[in-house]
């Protein structure tokens, strides 16, 4: 899949988007803003800005449907949407497309960090011209929440750390909380696979992320192997997790 596939699909969803919503701008978030992006295996996150709250879903839904039907890049893009009076408020929830389906979720602080280091528009005035800033209290905030209310007992679920994306995001996840907690810096998943041996973690697991991620290898589904590293990722993820919050 080629670059031009990718400003196919961006330009198309702003043009379809605006089609149907009041738009005042279109924003990138997460791998593709801050220099990440791994063709394939990233998400296109994305944030829409409207000058008036979405009412009925139809048309977006049908939008991303849309998308998904015309390119298997369309399940990859994820967009929130959310009214320009409410950029001020990271407690609200907004209306979603993402993972396939459509549901409600907040811009999280982790979320506006990355906005506002990026700063690119699709379409209308950047991030830095309406988001209000995000503060290193609300951002440390926002993770240590996060690691206890949701990493922490996630640990406690053996299952899911089989898979890939558990082992990959929760290893992922407690590099970067680190480097954020200790310094308020938000880094990349690039530059948090970088620091995990010296955090400490098993240098199998790290080097089996960094193959899927960046090499597109990985272990077959069950194997033994697979069964032993969702043993080493999760006492590693709760072990750190403990270290972060004591």
């Amino acid at each position: 899949m080629s670059d031009e596939a990718v400003q196919s699909l961006l330009g198309g969803f702003v043009a379809s988007i605006r089609a149907v919503l009041p738009v005042r701008a279109v924003w990138l978030h997460g791998s593709l803003a801050l220099g990440d992006f791994v063709l394939g295996r990233s998400d296109f996150d994305v944030i829409a800005v409207l000058d008036s709250p979405v009412g009925d879903p139809a048309g977006l839904i049908e939008v991303h449907r849309g998308l998904m039907k015309s390119t298997p890049l369309g399940k990859k893009l994820h967009c929130t949407y959310v009214p320009v009076g409410e950029l001020g408020d990271a407690s609200l929830r907004h209306p979603t497309f993402a993972q396939e389906r459509y549901f409600d979720r907040p811009v999280t602080p982790v979320s506006r960090r990355e906005l506002t280091l990026g700063d690119m528009a699709l379409f209308g005035p950047p991030p830095s011209s309406l988001l209000p800033a995000t503060t290193d209290e609300e951002l440390a905030a926002f993770i240590r929440r996060d690691l206890q209310d949701f990493w922490y007992p996630a640990t406690a679920k053996r299952t899911r750390w089989y898979t890939d994306i558990w082992v990959d995001l929760g290893m992922i996840t407690v590099a970067r909380a680190r480097r954020t907690l200790q310094d308020g810096h938000l880094i990349t998943k690039q530059a948090a696979i970088a620091e995990l041996p010296s955090l400490g973690a098993p240098l199998a697991v790290v080097q089996d992320i960094r193959n899927r991620r960046y090499a597109a290898t990985g272990s077959p589904p069950w194997s033994p192997w697979r069964l032993h590293r969702a043993h080493l990722a999760r006492t590693f993820v709760r072990s750190q997790i403990r270290t972060l919050l004591s």
